[in-house]
């Protein structure tokens, strides 16, 4: 597929959910993309884009915006505690808040450096043992946490069992966010996000479908 390709199914999406294809945001998942590929999807236009490593963000998006200028570049991964502050200096948005411990240490940074990217509160929607995320059962309680730490929440964030319809998964989350008042919904990716957008999906994000297979060799 295509980066073209992807902009035609989520505006198609949006025209049958009612919806303004502005109000979604495209997040194209750029990790372990060779730069050539990444280059070509940036003179496309694109201008948002997914990392799951802060390691390769960091050889990666420093001179990438150097070279085509102002770029949202958000973490979609798993984050350790040790590498927040990085991640704080390097992304615009952080999907992946999971853990009280991470809220405290995320909120100690910005209390120092006076500003901080927007936060995406991952949701175990499926309650899998080897994900990560909040419980659902924990979810208001963990939401209002990282509110009370004065952190810029905006939304949430799920990725549904694998196998499984995403339908449920998506609408479970829009409920939870509107009943603590987030208008983020990060979820959806290249099999699923036109039932995402159905849903209400803010960000979507898709990889492989832009970019073509990833090579982990």
């Amino acid at each position: 597929m295509s980066l073209s390709a992807i902009q035609a199914r989520l505006i198609s999406a949006c025209k049958s959910a009612d919806r303004n294809p502005a109000d979604v945001t495209l997040i194209a998942v750029s990790k372990v993309q060779p730069l050539d590929r990444v280059r070509a999807v940036l003179a496309e236009g694109q201008k948002v884009f997914g990392e799951n490593y802060v390691q390769e963000a960091q050889g990666k998006w420093p001179d990438l915006r150097a070279e085509f200028g102002p770029l949202d570049v958000h973490m979609i991964g798993p984050l350790q505690s040790n590498k927040a502050k990085l991640a704080m200096d390097l992304f615009d948005a952080i999907h992946t808040l999971d853990r009280p411990s991470l809220a405290k240490k995320l909120a100690n940074l910005a209390q120092q450096r006076g500003q901080c990217p927007k936060l995406f509160i991952q949701i175990n929607t499926g309650a899998e043992p080897q994900k990560a995320g909040v419980l659902p059962d924990d979810a208001d309680a963990f939401i209002a946490t990282a509110s009370g730490l004065d952190l810029p929440v905006v939304g949430l964030m799920c990725i549904p069992p694998e196998g499984e319809d995403s339908t449920p998964h998506f609408n479970a989350l829009a409920t939870l966010a509107a009943r603590n008042g987030l208008t983020g919904l990060s979820m959806g990716m290249s099999s699923d996000f036109e039932a995402a957008i159905a849903a209400g999906a803010t960000h979507i994000r898709v990889g492989s479908a832009i970019f073509g297979a990833r090579d982990y060799s």
